[in-house]
């Protein structure tokens, strides 16, 4: 079986509009985070889930995750098959994730749960 969308960002330029919008259309109840530092408004739906967030410099649209088993290794085969990939960065108490672009420009994100993931030290938020 193939990966599974795991979880989806919308990057909106006015938030409030993007939950309400979300929320009507995806009958999803969104609700802040509690994450530092940003406003970051997450929807959890059976067994995947989401999150609506402030546009940020460099956004490009709608991220999709897909769930990886072993994000070194999928971050391997997405630069193996032409694509890039970052290196994996943590969220604590949550996992890892990958940003990556396939072949032809278009942007996702691999993720890989881990609950005893911490931040580096050092890392801002550590």
């Amino acid at each position: 079986m193939g990966k599974k969308v795991v979880h989806i960002e919308f990057p909106a330029k006015d938030a409030d509009r993007a939950e309400k919008f979300w929320e009507g259309v995806g009958g999803w109840s969104i609700e802040d985070s509690g994450m530092p530092d940003i406003d970051y408004r997450m929807f959890q739906e059976g067994g995947w889930g989401g999150a609506v967030y402030p546009e940020m410099e460099g956004a490009s649209g709608t991220t999709i995750y897909l769930g990886s088993d072993d994000i070194d290794a999928d971050l391997a085969k997405v630069r193996e098959l032409g694509g890039e990939a970052d290196d994996k960065q943590p969220i604590p108490s949550i996992g890892w994730f990958g940003r990556c672009k396939d072949t032809e420009g278009n942007s996702f994100s691999l993720f890989q749960s881990d609950e005893s993931v911490t931040m580096p030290e050092g890392a801002p938020g550590a």
